[in-house]
């Protein structure tokens, strides 16, 4: 059997950054540190992290005076941000540096006077996030039929943002029912959709070509992942989200000479790698990997976990 890998694939830039800040939290302030939401959306990557010492909750009613604190790479409401000043709770703030950019860009288009227009998942915590990063009502959208139900006139003055993790092909098609309903409308291109989330779709479009079989390695709760999963079902192709090696059925595998792997962008390389192993077990296997972009993207850590931790001053006993 032969296994085609996409290239890229699994961690964004965002992710590691994420991540690095909870580990050298951990290493900078000791356990335990209190995680806002999952870091990123992956079941195996919150599992090590809190074996590390890291806590996950809900709510900032769960983290002690004085604990530090983090928001996950989703991002957070204002209100949670200014929730956090009034308790004196030392944040570090691993929001993705791109929904930071939608946050930004939302704002300027209300402070220019226009309705703004997201274009998301309701109930995702970036979606939530971001409508709580705006200090003005957000119209929130999913599809072409939730543009047409806007309570807005096509006179209106609108911006539109958008969810980082959708799908490029669905989100356009919203893009151009926004045009069509309103006469004065702004908003970012399609371009500017996160730079991972284009990638990892794109590698899947040109590995769907070449497989009898598409594995997509992430959680059940990452959007990106889904919508991996999504793009191969739309190409009529046999198409499973696992989370590792011990979710793969060995149906799937009747009469496939090809499987294509890639990974969302919260799933690290070893679960990939545990995918492999399972696909071992049923068949000899050849791993070849796609040429495809070559990401080098990174993303700055807060300045408290990028400076050197003090020394203890050295005592002398003469």
């Amino acid at each position: 059997m032969r296994v085609l890998l996409a290239q890229p694939r699994g961690f964004c830039a965002g992710v590691v950054r994420a991540i690095e800040i909870v580990e050298r939290s951990l290493e900078r302030f000791g356990a335990p540190v209190y995680v806002r939401h999952e870091i990123v959306h992956n079941r195996h990557v919150v599992e090590r992290l809190e074996r590390m010492g890291a806590v996950f909750v809900e709510s900032l009613d769960e983290i002690p005076d004085g604990a530090t604190t983090i928001f996950s790479a989703h991002g957070v409401a204002q209100s949670i941000i200014d929730e956090a000043v009034s308790r004196g709770l030392p944040v570090l703030d691993a929001t993705c540096p791109l929904v930071s950019r939608v946050h930004l860009q939302g704002k300027r288009y209300v402070a220019r006077g226009r309705a703004l227009i997201l274009i998301g998942h309701a109930g995702h915590p970036e979606v939530e996030g971001t409508m709580g990063q705006v200090e003005a009502p957000v119209h929130l959208v999913s599809t072409v039929e939730d543009v047409a139900q806007l309570p807005l006139s096509p006179d209106t003055p609108a911006a539109y943002v958008t969810q980082t993790t959708l799908s490029v092909d669905d989100t356009r098609g919203v893009i151009a029912a926004l045009h069509e309903k309103f006469r004065d409308l702004e908003g970012p291109d399609v371009s500017d959709i996160c730079y991972a989330t284009q990638h990892r779709q794109s590698a899947v479009r040109a590995l769907c070509e070449a497989v009898d079989l598409l594995l997509v390695v992430g959680s059940r709760n990452s959007s990106n992942s889904n919508r991996l999963c999504e793009i191969g079902l739309e190409k009529g192709l046999p198409s499973y989200l696992i989370g590792d090696g011990s979710e793969l059925d060995p149906a799937w595998l009747t009469g496939v000479k090809t499987v294509g792997v890639t990974a969302g962008a919260s799933a690290p390389e070893e679960l990939v790698l545990d995918v492999i192993e399972a696909l071992r077990r049923h068949a000899d296997v050849q791993v070849e990997q796609m040429d495809g972009v070559r990401e080098d993207i990174e993303f700055r850590l807060p300045n408290e976990l990028r400076t050197p931790p003090a020394k203890p001053a050295v005592t002398s006993n003469q």
